[in-house]
């Protein structure tokens, strides 16, 4: 099985042909930037058809990352948005059907919810399943639901087997918010973010390794791809109130070991990503989850994973902003 694998410059790209060369599976990495990396095997535009094609040749699954995100909002414009994930994503599926591919697997983003994420004041925290309805609040969202619906649309009429992983964030920079940045340390606000909205990228990658080969089983599918939560529904009240004593109820030591490094819990959680369908359907079993921490922050480890590390951050942008690491529109 030869896997095309877009986007191979990227965080998730990258990642994913690591894992796959060191398994020996065969698999072809292509980006729109050079990589000084060895994972991208041919530079060109999937915005491009010929390109698309030329890819596709021997080609039995895609994994498909490539994407603009949502860093970008604010230096692209929505037509580029439109051209990369949109039409991006049409090349591919078309040039997927034509050549018979067995397991097509598209990256989207939890940012698909939307405005759906954020309870007004006062009310209990958003429980985030595959049956909230999606509504998208800026291009990003919009462009990735809409390259959902393509892949939906392929399966339908002609029979590609299709996955949608709606990942949460898995990016090892700093947050856009600069209120954010300035109140944690980095390595706290994303223990945290494990804890309902956070994904270690050696957990993405096996999310969708195991899409790639669940996909033709499974016809055509959304799941949600985040961390395992500790949290329940009836914890979502509370939450919204005082997060952090929810969280120090079901981890007693956590505000020892906590304490210990300096670090700070959030006050309140708007959000849940809720996991189940993915386990129970993908056999999915994430190892990087907010007891993760925990257990190497007693053991004076790194709790990311070594795949994490090697990786490393990316960032989105060749200029260097006054403001943050990227800007980003509200």
């Amino acid at each position: 099985m030869t896997i095309l694998v877009t986007g191979s410059a990227g965080h998730l790209g990258e990642a994913i042909l690591r894992i796959l060369r060191r398994r020996g599976s065969p698999a072809r990495g292509v980006d729109l930037k050079p990589s000084p990396s060895p994972f991208t095997d041919a530079v060109g535009s999937i915005v491009d058809p010929a390109f698309v094609r030329e890819q596709m040749e021997g080609v039995t699954a895609v994994i498909h990352t490539a994407t603009l995100h949502k860093p970008h909002v604010a230096t692209h414009s929505k037509r580029d948005f439109v051209d990369t994930n949109v039409t991006g994503t049409l090349n591919l599926l078309e040039a997927a059907a034509a050549a018979g591919v067995k397991s097509f697997v598209f990256t989207s983003t939890t940012s698909a919810f939307g405005s759906q994420l954020r309870s007004e004041a006062g009310q209990a925290a958003v429980w985030v399943t595959e049956d909230l309805l999606p509504v998208p609040k800026n291009i990003y969202g919009t462009t990735k639901l809409m390259a959902e619906n393509l892949c939906e649309l392929f399966f339908r009429e002609r029979a590609l087997p299709v996955v949608v992983l709606r990942t949460s964030r898995f990016f090892p920079e700093d947050d856009d918010d600069p209120a954010l940045r300035s109140a944690y340390p980095l390595d706290n606000a994303q223990a945290n973010e494990l804890l309902y909205r956070r994904l270690d990228i050696a957990d993405a990658v096996s999310a969708h390794l195991l899409a790639v080969d669940r996909a033709p089983r499974i016809g055509f599918a959304r799941y949600i791809v985040s961390a395992t939560s500790p949290f329940e529904p009836h914890h979502l009240a509370a939450l919204a109130d005082d997060a952090a004593s929810v969280v120090r109820a079901l981890h007693p030591d956590c505000a020892q070991l906590y304490a210990a490094r300096g670090w700070r819990l959030f006050p309140q959680i708007d959000r849940v990503y809720v996991n189940a369908r993915a386990r129970r359907e993908l056999g999915w079993r994430p190892e990087f989850d907010f007891a993760h921490v925990l257990q190497c922050l007693r053991a004076g480890q790194d709790y990311r994973s070594t795949l994490a590390r090697e990786v490393g951050s990316k960032g989105y942008h060749e200029a260097v902003f006054d403001d943050g690491p990227y800007p980003v529109a509200s």
